[in-house]
């Protein structure tokens, strides 16, 4: 029997975006380890829950595809998160995989996208490539969730090594705060701004929270601040880079046991 490779992530109730960026992200992983059978599994229970009603269509969380798995034969299970950071929403999928660690031969998680410096200098390549597109007085805000796990940190930190450049973080439930990134702004020689989700999926809080025209959203914000704002609906699971980095995180997670 082959090993089981479980993509796991926070999900999104959005199909478009979902095809984009999770189905995108799982087709190349079933392509790159074509001796693993790959499942998907969503960490949070209220996006499983809206799909169900939304598109009747059933989406198990890390524990109930464990169980799955191991009752259908697997004994080497592999666990990939999508998550960008080891917030509690990781924690939560490492601790619910890990539970069954007596039940198999092998049971590995592998590291979210943020995890190394090498990692945080991967997606700010990326991120370069991006702003390469600006214009002299145009910079690129991301939306980061934001964690109020010690995790939050890594959003402060993305914004720091970025801050000879035109791009800026900021977190929707944590820290950088927009209002204080405007107050930066401000002083800046900015004019134009593009908003990014910094995230997997383009879904709820990039939809609701970043881009749309409600008065507290990012984009009502900045443009009340005096702005011109073009919100960017593009998960990251989009990029081909994006998903290069989570493929070499599931090669180390297997480094050892198996050829990926």
């Amino acid at each position: 029997m082959k090993p089981a490779l479980v993509a796991v992530s926070f999900g999104t109730s959005y199909p478009e975006t979902r095809q984009k960026t999770i189905e995108a992200v799982e087709k190349r992983l079933s392509e790159t380890f074509s001796d693993f059978d790959v499942f998907r599994a969503f960490t949070s229970n209220k996006v499983i829950k809206k799909i169900e009603e939304q598109e009747n269509l059933t989406i198990l969380t890390v524990d109930q595809q464990m169980q799955k798995l191991i009752a259908e034969g697997y004994e080497e299970i592999y666990v990939q998160p999508l998550h960008i950071i080891s917030g509690s929403e990781y924690s939560k999928a490492l601790h619910q995989a890990m539970r069954y660690k007596n039940q198999l031969k092998t049971i590995k998680v592998g590291k979210p996208l943020l995890s190394s410096i090498e990692d945080y200098q991967n997606v700010i390549a990326w991120l370069d490539t991006l702003a390469g597109q600006l214009a002299e007085d145009e910079a690129l805000v991301l939306m980061g969730h934001g964690s109020q796990h010690s995790a939050f940190t890594v959003y402060a930190c993305l914004d720091h090594m970025l801050m000879k450049k035109p791009i800026f973080v900021c977190a929707v439930e944590s820290y950088p705060e927009i209002s204080l990134l405007i107050e930066r702004l401000k002083k800046s020689r900015y004019k134009k701004i593009k908003l990014y989700p910094l995230m997997l999926v383009a879904g709820d809080h990039a939809t609701n929270d970043m881009a749309s025209n409600e008065e507290n959203s990012w984009k009502s914000q900045l443009e009340r601040a005096g702005f011109i704002v073009e919100a960017v609906l593009k998960g990251m699971g989009e990029a081909p880079e994006i998903q290069q980095q989570f493929i070499e995180h599931a090669a180390v997670m297997m480094e050892g046991t198996r050829n990926g």
